[in-house]
């Protein structure tokens, strides 16, 4: 049998990385880029976000250190990291206006929001075995070489590298931006040994914008380009497993997973790509619902519809959690609302102590903000 394995060392590595771009098209990619393992100049601004406790109780961050920034020393041998781009905005979302719809949703109090890339798989799952594949497929052309795959799994600086890679910029909301993609994109990473050549980074355009920072319900964003993670509502309802500070259950609104609201304002984003694979399709019960609907859900039911899913990561208790806030803030909008008030009352008594303080919350009138003042 004829060995079709490349030597590297014989080969144009220009042509190489070409093939892995077109290996990587047919797995679902939209773009691959390869970044230097040299990030020693964002580890200023690493410790300085660690330093201020941005990371809240995500302890990981502190306890992963400048690791997060070294990738050589993560993976002993790294020269190379390979990265990923893979658009998830829904296939079915077929509108030009998708923003303007999202923004509707979220406009009725009685809405659920959910995060767009939670409607429909893991990520986490599609991700890495595809990148498992793609490593696969480069192992069959060069032979052994070492290597490991990551998808927001492990201390990895994935914007940082990104960047480097010309897979876009960093957005003043710290997300990763592309001309022609906008934000609505996954980031996965390869880890290689293999001295691939680097791929040109791209040019910033967010000029003077200012709307995602303007825009952030609970004044998150503290900086261009610094996200305190401690007042993000993804961070909040997501990662956070305790009670959520009640001066900002008001600014939560009705989000109960995740928030977009950075995604939607941003101009790129009209440009953002429509995903070529079904697995970011959302799933009916996820789709636009009604936070009381999702509030009838026994645990059962729970695990049932967020099976294969992200959003099942926080378990019944954090959702449950969330969807008290929101119901308070649908409630605090409009006392009237019976339905609401019933549904909130008939589960206090069965629920957990840190839901039945949400509840609680939830059903107490909402403090009267303070009268303007006006200067003389």
């Amino acid at each position: 049998m004829t060995d079709t394995r490349i030597n590297v060392g014989e080969m144009l590595p220009a042509a190489l990385v070409e093939q892995l771009r077109g290996w990587a098209r047919a797995l679902g990619f939209s773009q691959i880029g390869v970044a230097d393992v040299d990030l020693s100049s964002a580890e200023p601004g690493l410790l300085a976000w660690l330093n201020n406790g941005f990371h809240g109780t995500m302890d990981y961050m502190a306890s992963h250190g400048l690791k997060r920034a070294r990738p050589a020393e993560l993976v002993p041998g790294t020269v190379r990291v390979i990265t990923a781009r893979m658009d998830y905005l829904p296939r079915g979302s077929q509108h030009t206006d998708w923003q303007a719809i999202e923004w509707a949703h979220l406009g009725q109090p009685a809405n659920a929001g959910i995060s767009t890339y939670a409607r429909g798989r893991d990520y986490h799952k599609v991700l890495r075995s595809r990148l498992q594949k793609l490593a696969d497929r480069l192992t069959e052309a060069v032979g052994p070489h070492g290597y490991r795959v990551f998808t927001d799994s492990a201390p990895v600086l994935e914007v940082e590298l990104a960047s480097r890679s010309g897979i876009g910029w960093r957005g003043k909301h710290t997300l990763t931006l592309h001309r022609e993609a906008g934000s609505m994109f996954f980031l996965g990473e390869i880890y290689v040994d293999l001295p691939l050549p680097l791929s040109e980074p791209v040019t910033p355009h967010c000029g003077q914008c200012t709307a995602c920072i303007d825009v952030c319900p609970t004044g998150a964003i503290v900086a261009p380009y610094r996200v305190d993670a401690r007042r993000c509502i993804s961070y909040l309802t997501i990662e956070h497993d305790g009670p959520i500070p009640e001066d900002l259950r008001p600014l939560i609104g009705n989000r109960i997973y995740g928030c977009d609201d950075c995604q939607l304002v941003c101009p790129w984003n009209k440009f953002a790509q429509r995903s070529t694979l079904p697995d970011f399709d959302p799933r009916a019960p996820l789709t636009h619902p009604s936070l009381l609907a999702l509030w009838a859900w026994t645990e059962a039911d729970f695990l049932l519809h967020t099976e294969g899913g992200p959003i099942r990561r926080i378990g019944y208790e954090r959702w449950r959690r969330n969807l008290a806030v929101g119901l308070g803030n649908a409630l605090h909008a409009d006392p009237q609302r019976a339905d609401i008030r019933g549904a909130l009352v008939s589960a206090r008594d069965h629920a957990t102590p840190l839901v039945q303080e949400h509840i609680d919350w939830a059903l107490r009138s909402p403090t009267p903000a303070p009268p303007a003042t006006t200067e003389c």
